[in-house]
């Protein structure tokens, strides 16, 4: 069983890693669909996915430690 700080360290970790893919993929699936590409935009909206993430992945992770085998 994880205790809270080191779900809390995999989440941060695994949406570290998912913030360089979506800033990466935004830019590529923006060029993709015409849509106005730059960084400012691209920054918020990863920002927004990525508190997001961090919010979903720890309360999940968190459920399924209390949760009884």
């Amino acid at each position: 069983m994880q205790t809270k700080k080191q779900s809390l360290i995999e989440s941060f970790s695994n949406v570290t890693v998912g913030f360089v893919i979506t800033m990466v993929s935004l830019h590529i699936i923006f060029q993709v669909l015409g849509i106005e590409n730059n960084s400012g935009k691209n920054m918020i909206i990863t920002i927004y996915l990525t508190v997001l993430s961090i919010l979903r992945n720890y309360f999940i992770r968190r459920y399924f430690n209390q949760k009884p085998d």
